[in-house]
């Protein structure tokens, strides 16, 4: 008997055509038709089932099942896809860089589990990991299906069989645990990404997303009229697409929340907002908390020494860098000289930082050049150089990089690692295991971060303010406890921001 299946936001005609066997209404152009509702596709069913039965009573010509490639129907499916951004660029990158290769021109209904394992094999042997192998062949999974639902096989190959095939080396194909760091090594991380950057910003940012969970789109993402005492908004977050724009959209699976943030995080964010006064970027026309550290012209390569390099290892301001460049009688001998000394250990070059701020962070440019080398105190492999140790100047702690030609030979020491393949979404994992260690109840642990709990023991349970200002509480308790070692190592911080608070600290 036909029926109507609820596909979402619309309802397909099913039909029977023979005992087991449904088949599916189509257009002319052999797509499925989308009705509004499911009486429609109750009534197309009906009419086809008729249409069977008329035809299956004359004797006819049996034709030729359909023989559609792989590559036909994966280019109907995707263009008959309707969904986010991210996720359409994904499947595009999937199917043209891992399915086409293999499957183009093989028969849809010819696929067998043997074909795929094979596949699966050589992606293997090529050096991918397995959770990328895994991603991939799920998407095989999904446009395998949907061709069993249109009648072009009888069945999905690409179905995994439980129970079944060699037990022995399963541990060795799961991905590596995901790297964490405590909140002290969290702390010196964005010291040193703010080291890197020559600004604030970069330690503002790596501070939010260990104490906030946020991830990293919804950071970029963030806009100045969501921060607000005592809680951050999450309506939006900037996605990176493969064509370099960034794509405003929901947050990952829906997840719009507010996030109670402690009043040292206040502090660090509305600080950010009046050190900086965001303008409304040129691409969305929206002011954001945080802009790029790079050129406007999106080059993401390793900056050099800036002005505030130079004043921080001189100890004066940055206009009184400016006036010694600019204006040298502004200024005394002894100035002049401590300046000079700076800029030359540095290797600064006047102008060689100027130019307009790109308006928002790369995620590469970022992760590559700035968190990395921060947490792992090397930076990565960029022809014609290798991966090489960051180098520093020793004094003021916890180092200054040396940048520009000759800047290993100026170096007085390197940064050691702090954690090995640590990478910024790392500081979310390292936010859940903080709430876990302060035994934050699971119901407020899943609304900061994000997390759906479907269970019936969920609808039971609820968030107090009660919860919400021991957590506060505890997190406070966790950053001052950071602070307090990181004061141990040394009293200040070339990084404006940490020294301030290193300095209003009790001895």
């Amino acid at each position: 008997m036909g029926y109507g299946e609820n596909r979402g936001d619309y309802w397909r005609a099913r039909y029977k055509i023979a005992r087991g066997k449904y088949g599916t209404v189509l257009d002319a152009n052999g797509k499925a038709v989308r009705f509004k509702t499911q009486r429609q596709a109750e009534k197309a069913a009906a009419v086809a089932e008729e249409n069977v039965a008329k035809e299956a009573a004359q004797p006819v010509t049996v034709p030729e099942p359909e023989r559609m490639t792989f590559g036909e129907y994966a280019s109907g499916w995707y263009e008959e896809q309707d969904l986010a951004a991210s996720t359409m660029q994904n499947y595009r990158r999937h199917i043209e860089e891992h399915l086409l290769p293999e499957f183009e021109n093989a028969i849809v209904d010819e696929i067998t589990r043997a074909d795929i394992e094979a596949w699966e094999r050589k992606e293997r042997g090529r050096g991918y990991a397995e959770s990328s192998i895994k991603t991939w062949r799920a998407t095989l999974h999904l446009l395998l299906a949907d061709s069993v639902e249109e009648g072009l096989r009888d069945a999905n190959p690409a179905t995994r069989r439980r129970g079944r095939g060699k037990r022995a080396g399963r541990s060795r194909r799961r991905g590596p645990e995901k790297v964490v760091t405590d909140a002290l090594g969290a702390l010196l991380i964005a010291e040193r990404s703010a080291l890197l950057s020559g600004r604030d910003d970069e330690f503002v940012a790596n501070v939010q997303i260990y104490y906030t969970g946020n991830r990293w789109g919804e950071v970029v993402g963030l806009e100045t009229e969501f921060v607000r005492r005592g809680s951050i908004r999450v309506e939006h977050q900037l996605y990176e697409l493969d064509s370099g724009e960034l794509h405003r959209c929901p947050p990952k699976d829906d997840s719009y929340r507010t996030i109670d943030t402690p009043p040292f995080l206040d502090g660090l964010l509305f600080g950010q907002i009046a050190r900086t006064s965001p303008k409304p970027c040129p691409c969305h026309g929206l002011t954001y908390l945080y802009s790029g550290h790079g050129a406007a012209n999106g080059a993401t390569s390793r900056p050099g020494a800036k002005l505030a390099d130079v004043a921080r290892l001189a100890g004066v301001s940055t206009g009184t860098v400016s006036n010694v460049l600019n204006h040298p009688n502004r200024v005394t001998e002894q100035t002049r000289v401590k300046v000079a000394k700076a800029i030359a250990e540095l290797g600064f070059v006047r102008g060689g930082g100027a130019g307009e701020r790109a308006p928002h962070w790369r995620r590469n440019g970022f992760a590559q050049w700035l968190f990395q080398p921060a947490a792992t105190g090397w930076y990565p492999k960029k022809a014609p150089e290798e991966a090489h140790p960051v180098p520093v100047l020793a004094e003021p702690f916890p180092g200054i990089p040396a940048r520009g030609r000759g800047a290993s030979g100026r170096a007085t020491a390197c940064w050691q690692p702090i954690a090995k393949g640590l990478t910024p979404h790392g500081n979310r994992h390292g936010h859940k295991v903080t709430l876990d260690e302060l035994k934050t109840p699971k119901v407020l642990v899943d609304e900061r971060m994000g997390h759906i709990d479907g269970s019936v023991s969920a609808r039971y349970s609820h968030v107090t303010q009660t919860m919400r200002d021991e957590l506060m509480e505890g997190l406070t308790r966790v950053w001052e406890s950071a602070l307090d070692l990181r004061r141990q190592m040394c009293p200040t911080s070339p990084v404006a921001v940490l020294d301030r608070l290193l300095t209003g600290r009790p001895a």
